[in-house]
C-alpha cells in the first residue's frame, strides 16, 4: 500500500500536477491508509510562517486561522516542529503547554492529540510539516510511523520540485537583470490582450546611446543604466505592463487606450518618468529614451502587424527625433519596401551561386583543440565583398528564402566535409542552422538525408542548430516531431541562443536536444554580473545532469573563458578562438588544430 501511494505521487510530480494537488492526494491517502488520523500539510516560507496546504478532512475556518502564524518554541505542535526542526509529539492538547494559545481551535474539533514532522529541503531548512491528529490522547503506531515516514519523503519531493517549476519559470519568463516579463512572456500577454479585444496602445521604448555607455563607461555602468531606466518606466503608471524584450528595448501595453492623442500622453508619462541623472556609483548617468507606438486595431489587428508598426515607428523616430515620441503612420511601410529589395537581392544571389558556407570552429576551453565547427551563411556580393548574415537577415523572414537558402547551404556543408574527411581530417561534426522556414513544408528530413548521403558523409557528422524562437515557439509540435525524427537517423540536435528568454528549462525534459548553447548575452556578463555566474553555472550543472553537451557561444576575452571553464564548461565558440571563415581556411585550421581520435578518447574517460 505504501508503495502504492508512492507512485501514485511521483506519478503526479512528474505529469506536472500542482502542489496542492499533490498534496491534497497524499493527505486523502495517508487519511485511507490510517483510518484514525486526520491529516494536515502547512508550508513555512523564509520568515518562517505557516501557510496551510492541504487538510481535507479540517474545517476550511480550522486552516484559515493558521495562515500566517510564525512558528515558535510554543506554537502548537506544527510550529514547534517547524521551530524544534524536529518531530513533535503531542498526546494531550488539552494540558499541553505548547498548545495554550491554540487548543481554542482543536478542543471543539474533538482533536485531543498531534503528532507533526518537518519536511526539510536540501539544505535541511523546514519548508512544511507534515500532521497527524488524533481524536484520542494517543500517540503513533509503528504502521502510522511508516505512513508519515514515507509521506514526509514525498513532501520534500514534491516541494522541491515545485521550487524548481517556481525558479525555471522566472528563468523563462522573466528578465534576469530587471526582473520585468521578458520576450516570450511579452508575447503571450500580447496575445492575451488582443484576445479581449478590448482597445490598448503598444509602445516600444529604446534606451539611446546604451552602447557608448557600455563602451565608454563599461558594462557594469550599462547594466545599471538599464535597471534604473527599466524602474522608471515601470513606476510611470501603475496600470501599464512594462516587459524587457532584450538588450535596450522595452515594450508597455497601455490599457484602454483609444486614440493618438491618449497614447501620446501615455508616452510623455513614461518620457518623464525616466528623466533626471542616474546616480552610478561615482558616476552619473543622464538617461535619454525614444519611443514608438502604435494602436491595436486601427494600427494592426494581430501582434505581428501591431508589432512591427509600432517597430516602423520606433526605427523613425530615432531617425528624426531622437529622445521623442513617435506614432505609426502607414508612410512608414516604406521600410517594407526595402525589406523586400533585401529579398530580391538574395534571391539573385542565390540564383548565381553567391551564397557559402563559412565556418566557426567550437573549441575545448582547456586546450584549444577544435571538436566542431558552426556553418554561418555568407553572401557575396557583386563586388566580391563577404556579407556577413546579419545584413540580409530581414530576407530570411520570408519562408521561401529561408527554405531556398538552408538547401543551397546544404549542399555546400556536405561538399566540404567530404572533402575534409577525404584529406584524412578527423572532423567531428558541423552544425547547420535551420529556421522556421525549413519545417513548414514538412520534408527538411529528406532534404538534409539526400543532400548528405549524396556527398557520401555520415550523418553522426551533423549537429541540427535550432533557435529557441523556432523550437518552442509553436504549439502543434511540427518542431520536435521533425527534430524527433532526424535524430533517430544519428544527428545530434542542438539547442541554440539558450537563455534568451525563450525557453523553460522544463521543456529540456520534453523536447529533443542533445547539445545547449548559452546564448553570447549571458557570456557577456560573466566578468560582471554575479547573476549571469549564477545561471550559467545552473545551466552547466543541469546539461550535466542530463547528460546533454553545452557550448558557450560568444567568448571573446580570455577572462570569459577562464570563468566557463571553472564553472564546468568544456566547449565554447567565438572570436577569441576564431571568426568564421571560408571553406578553405578552415581546412588549414582543422589541419593544425583539429582534435586527435586519442586526444578525444581521453578526453571523454576524463570528462
Amino acid at each position: 500500500m505504501l508503495l502504492r501511494l508512492q507512485t501514485d505521487v511521483l506519478e503526479a510530480v512528474a505529469c506536472g500536477e500542482s502542489l496542492v494537488a499533490i498534496a491534497d492526494l497524499l493527505c486523502r491517502r495517508a487519511e485511507a491508509l490510517a483510518p484514525e488520523a486526520i491529516c494536515s500539510l502547512l508550508t513555512v516560507d523564509s520568515e518562517g510562517h505557516l501557510h496551510p496546504l492541504a487538510a481535507p478532512s479540517l474545517p476550511l475556518a480550522y486552516s484559515s486561522a493558521i495562515e500566517g502564524l510564525a512558528a515558535g518554541p510554543q506554537a502548537g505542535s506544527c510550529g514547534t516542529a517547524a521551530f524544534r526542526n524536529e518531530a513533535v509529539m503531542v498526546t494531550d492538547i488539552a494540558n499541553d503547554p505548547l498548545w495554550d494559545d491554540y487548543r481554542v481551535l482543536a478542543e471543539p474539533l474533538g482533536l485531543r492529540a498531534c503528532w507533526s514532522s518537518p519536511i526539510r529541503d536540501q539544505q535541511g531548512r523546514v519548508v512544511a510539516t507534515f500532521a497527524f491528529y488524533y481524536r484520542t490522547g494517543r500517540g503513533p503506531s509503528e504502521m502510522e510511523r511508516a505512513i508519515v515516514e514515507t509521506c514526509v519523503r514525498l513532501c520534500a519531493i514534491a516541494i522541491e520540485h515545485e521550487a524548481a517549476r517556481e525558479r525555471n519559470y522566472r528563468l523563462a519568463y522573466f528578465d534576469g537583470l530587471t526582473g520585468l516579463p521578458n520576450r516570450g512572456h511579452f508575447g503571450d500577454l500580447l496575445i492575451r490582450n488582443i484576445g479581449m479585444n478590448e482597445p490598448f496602445g503598444l509602445l516600444l521604448v529604446d534606451i539611446d546611446h546604451l552602447k557608448i555607455i557600455n563602451d565608454t563607461m563599461g558594462q557594469v555602468y550599462g547594466d545599471m543604466l538599464i535597471r534604473a531606466v527599466a524602474e522608471r518606466i515601470a513606476a510611470a503608471d501603475t496600470a501599464f505592463t512594462v516587459c524587457r524584450l532584450g538588450g535596450d528595448e522595452f515594450a508597455v501595453l497601455v490599457p484602454d487606450c483609444r486614440t493618438d492623442k491618449a497614447l501620446s500622453a501615455a508616452a510623455r508619462r513614461v518620457l518623464g518618468a525616466v528623466a533626471g541623472l542616474i546616480q552610478a556609483g561615482e558616476q552619473t548617468i543622464d538617461p535619454h529614451i525614444t519611443i514608438g507606438g502604435a494602436l491595436f486595431g486601427r494600427d494592426g489587428a494581430d501582434g505581428a502587424t501591431l508589432m512591427q508598426n509600432a517597430d516602423f515607428a520606433l526605427s523613425h523616430a530615432k531617425d528624426t527625433r531622437r529622445g521623442g515620441y513617435y506614432h505609426f503612420t502607414p508612410g512608414l511601410r516604406t521600410s517594407m519596401l526595402e525589406r523586400a529589395s533585401m529579398v530580391r537581392s538574395v534571391d539573385l544571389a542565390m540564383s548565381e551561386n553567391r551564397i557559402e558556407p563559412h565556418y566557426q570552429p567550437i573549441v575545448r576551453l582547456d586546450t584549444a583543440e577544435i571538436v566542431g565547427l558552426e556553418a554561418l551563411a555568407r553572401m557575396r556580393m557583386p563586388d566580391g565583398r563577404i556579407a556577413s548574415a546579419g545584413e540580409f537577415h530581414a530576407a530570411l523572414a520570408d519562408p521561401r528564402i529561408a527554405y531556398q537558402l538552408t538547401g543551397q547551404m546544404l549542399v555546400q556543408i556536405a561538399a566540404d566535409i567530404r572533402r575534409w574527411l577525404d584529406l584524412g581530417i578527423d572532423l567531428q561534426h558541423v552544425g547547420v542552422n535551420v529556421t522556421t522556414g525549413d519545417f513548414q513544408r514538412g520534408d527538411l528530413e529528406s532534404r538534409i538525408v539526400a543532400a548528405f548521403d549524396k556527398a557520401g558523409v555520415p550523418l553522426k557528422h551533423i549537429i541540427l542548430e535550432v533557435n529557441e524562437a523556432v523550437y518552442m515557439g509553436g504549439s502543434d509540435q511540427m518542431v520536435p516531431r521533425a527534430v524527433g525524427a532526424l535524430r533517430k537517423r544519428g544527428l545530434l540536435v542542438a539547442l541554440d541562443d539558450f537563455g534568451t528568454g525563450f525557453a523553460s528549462l522544463t521543456h529540456l525534459l520534453s523536447f529533443p536536444v542533445d547539445v545547449i548553447k548559452i546564448d553570447k548575452s549571458f557570456v557577456d556578463r560573466l566578468e560582471s554580473d554575479g547573476a549571469s555566474d549564477a545561471i550559467v553555472g545552473s545551466i552547466i550543472d543541469i546539461a550535466r545532469k542530463l547528460d546533454m553537451k553545452l557550448v558557450a557561444e560568444g567568448i571573446e576575452t580570455e577572462q570569459q573563458s577562464r570563468t566557463l571553464a571553472g564553472l564546468g564548461c568544456v566547449l565554447g565558440q567565438g572570436y577569441l578562438f576564431a571568426r568564421p571563415a571560408s571553406a578553405d581556411d578552415t581546412t588549414r585550421l582543422l589541419s593544425m588544430f583539429a582534435q586527435k581520435p586519442g586526444a578525444r578518447a581521453e578526453a571523454r574517460r576524463t570528462a
